[in-house]
């Protein structure tokens, strides 16, 4: 079976790199989109359009973005020679895609919440958590290009 992978690689590769751009483009936006949305009015034009674009995001590229870094970057983990488990750079990376699909869930929850006009914090929080995707991300590209 990893014969195919090790022959396949560079193209694994490419869409590893592919997803994970637009996995974090989705996860830099769409608590920007709640920060607006926590100031808008419940019910008002403006809100309604925020749930549309929330909702779309989500669906459309954030969650399939998603799923289709943890299938290539599975592949590329179980690639013969690519990944040594004993390496500390591994682990630190996979401690920084913990923290992105931990804050990727609290994303949908707040989606889901804003759809039913539920306003649970203010805009500050999401201002805050806007930028956790960012350090975990600065965490990943640290630990996959330095190898420490």
């Amino acid at each position: 079976m990893t014969d195919w992978l090790s022959e396949w690689y560079r193209v694994i590769k490419a869409l590893h790199i592919i997803s994970v751009i637009a996995w974090m483009a989705g996860m830099l936006y769409l608590p920007r989109l709640f920060v607006y949305h926590a100031d808008a009015p419940v019910g008002s034009a403006q809100s309604e359009l925020f749930k549309i674009m929330e909702r779309r995001l989500l669906r459309a590229i954030i969650n399939p973005a998603m799923i289709a870094v943890f299938v290539f970057g599975t592949l590329l983990a179980f690639t013969p020679g690519i990944v040594d488990w004993t390496h500390f750079w591994v682990w630190g990376k996979l401690v920084g895609i913990t923290g992105l699909t931990i804050m990727h869930h609290y994303f949908a929850r707040w989606r889901k919440a804003f759809d039913a006009d539920e306003r649970r914090h203010p805009a500050k929080t999401y201002r805050i958590a806007n930028e956790i995707p960012t350090l975990c991300m600065i965490l990943i590209v640290f630990m996959v290009v330095l190898k420490p």
